[in-house]
């Protein structure tokens, strides 16, 4: 048993940058790379793409990823654990192997199935955000349980390599390369508590590197540009140390850990995730050197009897267009654009919305200005359930070049079909996991 692993997390969304995780692979020193690229709306448009090609579905910077870390990876030993696989962890490992074989990398991959829950879920479920039935909220495409630590567990035994996941937990993304390092046993809830803490530190990445805390005058964070990724040395007693590659830039210190601590806790008490409810308030966080936060404590109690389920639905189409107006009176003449578009819409799309970007897009018309801008972007949106009529939105606004108001230009228009995201939860017996293993 190792007395301690180091863990770099290299990605906190799908879209996040490349350069960070292969800095943390070439520079870190890491036993274990972790790329947490999945959201609930991500993995409904994952499911999307599967159904118009059965062979996508997973990320899409999925190759791009692996074709820069693969062999950075395989000379240091660092095993990746990621859940870009999202609609399709199968095709993701293939993608994977194509790769390597590619590069003439020996490799062996594993795919975790199991957390699409879409033939098992009841229509009749109630939604947890709206206790009404999920069928009433639209045509379901996806359904989606967020498994735990066990399947990527299994495959850390199974001596995988790269471990690509559908939908997990978060911190599971983090606490299996604990559990299987460290011996812990999966009903000693504290550790897993403990260890769930550091995986809710490290999932956002750039978050607790200063990405998002930064306030320029009031949190200023250095070199922005250059931002580094985390990684964190943890311990067998569940305590770890989070810290960056030096010279990278950011700033990790106790504002930013207390930050991301409290990120999406609504009960820091009873904080649930499939492998364990654990309890932040006895966490202690410390400022154990430059860029350094020592992270002790944290406590559990048993798993839930259930996981929780992702569910995405066919919300509407949203119609846009957006439209500039510069020069003296730019604001007068963009409200009155926006009129004419209520005036012209207003009947087909009652929930017609009209900001005027910087001026009254974030808080409405309730608050005063005593300065009128220059330049005023005017922007339009609108809900339907057919996409030629969304359209209608952007044709109208694009109409303004020679009906509205003079000076108007830099027209903009789309039409995007929204997936929405409810939640509920399945029973745990009814989502067993599978691991697949491949080898190049």
């Amino acid at each position: 048993m190792k007395p301690k692993i180091r863990i770099g997390c290299g990605a906190g969304f799908s879209g996040d940058r490349l350069d960070p995780s292969i800095i943390l692979v070439l520079e870190g020193k890491l036993d274990y790379l972790v790329l947490e690229c999945l959201a609930e709306r991500t993995i409904a448009l994952a499911q999307k793409r599967k159904l118009q090609d059965p062979a996508k579905g997973y990320d899409p910077l999925l190759e791009r990823r692996i074709e820069s870390l693969l062999h950075g990876l395989v000379r240091n030993g660092v095993r990746l654990i990621t859940n870009m696989g999202a609609a399709n962890p199968i095709a993701a490992a293939h993608v994977v192997l194509d790769i390597a074989k590619k590069k003439n990398i020996k490799v062996k991959v594993a795919a975790l199935t199991g957390d699409d829950v879409l033939d098992k879920i009841n229509p009749d479920d109630h939604a947890l955000e709206t206790n009404r039935p999920i069928a009433s909220s639209g045509n379901i495409v996806s359904a989606n349980a967020y498994l735990g630590a066990a399947g990527i567990i299994e495959a850390l035994e199974a001596e995988a390599d790269v471990i690509i996941t559908g939908r997990v937990a978060d911190p599971s993304l983090f606490i299996a390369p604990m559990i299987h390092e460290f011996g812990w046993s999966v009903e000693n809830f504290d550790l897993l508590g403990k260890g769930t803490v550091i995986g809710h530190l490290m999932e956002c990445a750039g978050h607790i590197t200063g990405g998002y805390f930064a306030d320029p005058g009031k949190k200023d964070v250095p070199d922005m540009g250059h931002l580094g990724h985390p990684f964190v040395d943890v311990f067998s007693d569940g305590s770890g140390v989070i810290s960056k590659v030096e010279g990278t830039g950011g700033v990790i210190n106790l504002l930013t850990a207390k930050e991301q601590l409290l990120y999406e806790v609504v009960n820091p008490f009873e904080y649930f995730t499939p492998d364990v409810i654990a309890d932040f308030t006895s966490v202690e966080l410390k400022q154990s050197g430059l860029n350094e936060v020592k992270v002790t404590g944290g406590r559990g109690k048993a798993m839930p009897s259930t996981f929780k389920v992702s569910v995405g639905y066919q919300a509407f189409y949203l119609g846009e267009g957006e439209i500039t107006y510069g020069g003296s009176n730019a604001h007068g003449r963009a409200r009155m654009a926006g009129d004419i578009i209520k005036q012209r819409l207003a009947v087909e799309f009652p929930d017609l919305q009209i900001d005027l970007i910087g001026q009254n897009s974030v808080h409405g018309d309730s608050i005063s200005l005593n300065q009128r801008s220059y330049e005023v972007r005017l922007r339009v949106a609108g809900k339907s359930r057919s996409p030629l009529a969304a359209a209608l939105i952007g044709e109208e606004v694009e109409a303004l070049y020679t009906n509205g108001p003079g000076g108007g230009g830099g027209v903009r228009k789309s039409v995007n079909e929204v997936i929405g995201i409810i939640s509920t939860l399945i029973p745990r017996e009814k989502v067993p996991h599978k691991v697949s293993l491949f080898e190049s």
